[in-house]
């Protein structure tokens, strides 16, 4: 009788010691499954139906190569863009690929967490998570990998993918909500040319939130991304970066940060062209991007419905146009487009070697009307002007 009372405490320890407290982190790893892309900026997404009970995510650890993976997005959506293991979710899809397409979230979708350039791991601060599964409408999360070189999956190496992320979770709860805030633009960058790529936004949210950390994300001709708060005329930095860096989230350059309804945030991207064409807003890797991107927290578990601000960008838009309120663009800092690091602010305007002879009929064909009138003006006043008169007289 001894022994069997003490082998069932020996049991009863046993079972006590092994099971993991509530708290306990446990890693989550959301990999793509040995996947094979074919074709050079395919855009693959893979879905993770999640649990009846709330999950809380703290942290990312990101296993890519930037050589192979030009940038992953993790998705929280209400219901995946396909229920099958991987599909198609870029703008890159042909009839010959061998993935179904479909978008990233058939409904629901919102950005949890972005990954480029080799960025390191993430952990949030104290009491702050992303909640997950269970009653919130994040249903699936969903991991995006746009790919940029696919050599190593072609004949003869044949190789596959397993790029993702490992999540680091617990199942109990944060008294903090963790969202992000997306800001971008569209349009183009002209030929030989610094341009200023602008969006801004009134925070209309009946909530308040406290950013914690910023990324950046460009492709090749991004200087220097900015973001801003702008409350009753006055600006204040969210924060800077060279996005030619490891485009990780960094801290906020401007501490216990508030965003209260009525503020208005602003982003601008400063990108340096210096091809004889001219680079659109795009999916591929030889096309741009401009986005700034805010990890905020908000007290209790009520997020924004509303986590994106985009504008059309150049041409067609700066903060000029800007409708929602003063932005009092007579004070905003000098530094909104000087690099971290360097002493002078970059200036939007056309380089002076987009006028040399030898690159001229590049330029004129990426022209507007009004933009092609304006250069033959001037041209003509310095003598200049006969090579441009078979361009302005033929029906532009």
């Amino acid at each position: 009788m001894a022994l069997v009372v003490i082998s069932l405490v020996l049991g009863l320890c046993v079972g006590a010691f092994s099971a993991p407290a509530p708290d306990t982190p446990k890693q989550i790893d959301l990999l793509m499954p040995h996947v094979q892309p074919k074709v050079p900026d395919t855009y693959l997404c893979h879905g993770m139906k999640l649990n009846s009970s709330a999950t809380y995510i703290t942290g990312f650890i990101p296993n890519a190569n930037m050589n192979i993976a030009h940038h992953m997005l993790l998705y929280g959506c209400t219901s995946p863009g396909m229920k099958k293991p991987v599909w198609n979710c870029g703008e890159m899809a042909s009839d010959s690929s061998m993935f179904d397409t479909a978008p990233t979230c058939a409904s629901g979708a919102k950005i949890l967490y972005a990954w480029a350039m080799d960025a390191p791991s993430l952990s949030l601060p104290k009491d702050v998570a992303f909640a997950v599964g269970g009653d919130t409408d994040i249903k699936y999360l969903v991991l995006q990998v746009h790919y940029k070189n696919v050599t190593t999956f072609l004949p003869p190496q044949n190789g596959n993918d397993t790029s993702g992320l490992n999540l680091i979770t617990q199942k109990n709860k944060l008294p903090r909500r963790a969202g992000v805030y997306l800001m971008g633009t569209g349009g183009r960058i002209k030929p030989k040319s610094t341009v200023f790529m602008e969006t801004a936004c009134k925070f209309d949210s009946n909530l308040e939130i406290h950013p914690f950390a910023f990324r950046t994300h460009t492709h090749t001709l991004g200087r220097v991304v900015s973001g801003y708060r702008i409350r009753d005329g006055k600006w204040t930095e969210i924060g800077r970066m060279n996005p030619q860096k490891p485009q990780m989230f960094y801290n906020v350059t401007t501490p216990n940060l508030t965003v209260k309804p009525g503020d208005i945030l602003a982003a601008r991207c400063t990108m340096l062209n210096d091809r004889d064409t001219t680079v659109n807003i795009g999916a591929t890797q030889n096309d741009e991007m401009c986005n700034f991107y805010i990890m905020y927290y908000v007290d209790g578990k009520t997020i924004m419905d509303d986590n994106y601000c985009f504008t059309s960008g150049p041409p067609n838009w700066s903060w000029e146009n800007f409708g929602q309120g003063d932005l009092a663009l007579e004070d905003m800092p000098d530094t909104v487009s000087l690099p971290p690091g360097s002493s002078e602010p970059l200036e939007e305007g056309k380089d002076d070697v987009a006028r040399d002879d030898e690159s001229l009929e590049s330029i004129l064909d990426n022209l507007q009307p009004r933009e092609l009138e304006e250069l033959y003006e001037e041209l003509a006043e310095e003598g200049k002007d006969n090579d441009l008169n078979g361009y302005y007289y033929g029906g532009y």
